[in-house]
């Protein structure tokens, strides 16, 4: 059988972070849209407050058990993965899962704050002039040197690489084409191996009304394909609905950057597959 894209899904959150569907429901929406590799990847813990029940717990043995029991309920029928979504900030170890996404989506300050990419316009704008004086391309250079952290780590799937963007449509906080911003992309982006880290097309901006295109930017896939590194396309899904949200526009980008195939994510390791 000749599989595409839409047959891999593993960035998936749930209730037990902060999606929006149970386990099960996750599960039961996978395989009735006939995905063949499906993944659980929920948010690791980290110490940072406002992340309380938003997150697992340090313990992650009950959300091991229960994934891993989803896995022998579609033994023959789906393959069920064991992930995390693994943050910069995070308080454990990424270890002992069948795959980790590296992904940022704070930076500390010296102030002891905690500073979010993605939560909205005000948490933005006080990282902005709190902790860099104003200046907004300082913003996405201090996230960039996290995301070139999580890259050098190897994790199996590199996250939502860009997602200092979130909130900048129309560029509203700063210049995207500076060389400033570019240099500080590509930086993070270098420090990622392409051996071993697959890089996402990432569709949960899209799904969620913050951007008209998935995350990363074409200049970031053109680099990285020039770099000889694989592609795997995500919706970041946080809903049953969204398992394999735009993954045609995905496709169509990922090709616009020159791939022809993308990855599916198996328990064995990464299976290329046409776009």
């Amino acid at each position: 059988m000749s599989l595409t894209p839409a047959a891999c899904s593993v960035h998936n959150h749930t209730l037990l972070c902060d999606g929006k569907d149970s386990l099960g429901a996750m599960a039961a929406a996978a395989s009735a849209q006939n995905i063949q590799y499906f993944g659980i990847s929920c948010h690791s813990h980290t110490p940072i407050p406002s992340d309380e029940g938003m997150v697992l717990p340090a313990d992650m043995t009950a959300y091991r058990q229960a994934v891993l029991a989803l896995r022998r309920q579609y033994a023959g029928r789906m393959e069920v993965l064991l992930g995390l979504e693994w943050d910069s900030q995070s308080d454990v170890s990424p270890e002992g899962f069948d795959y980790w996404i590296g992904s940022v989506h704070y930076q500390r300050g010296e102030n002891g704050i905690y500073y979010a990419a993605d939560w909205g316009p005000e948490h933005f704008a006080a990282c902005r002039d709190e902790l860099w004086g104003g200046d907004a391309l300082a913003v996405a250079e201090g996230y960039f040197r996290e995301a070139a952290r999580v890259a050098a780590m190897r994790p199996t799937i590199l996250g939502h690489l860009d997602l200092i963007t979130k909130l900048n449509a129309g560029n509203r906080f700063f210049d995207e084409a500076s060389p400033r911003y570019r240099a500080a992309a590509l930086e993070a982006l270098h420090a990622a191996d392409p051996d071993a880290t697959l890089l996402e097309i990432n569709t949960g901006g899209v799904a969620r009304g913050y951007r008209a295109a998935p995350y990363p930017a074409l200049f970031l896939l053109r680099e990285w394909r020039s770099m000889g590194g694989r592609i795997i396309l995500t919706s970041d899904a946080h809903s049953k609905d969204c398992l394999l949200y735009g993954y045609r526009q995905a496709a169509e980008i990922a090709r616009a950057a020159g791939f022809t195939q993308s990855a599916l994510l198996t328990r064995t390791g990464p299976a290329m597959c046409p776009l």
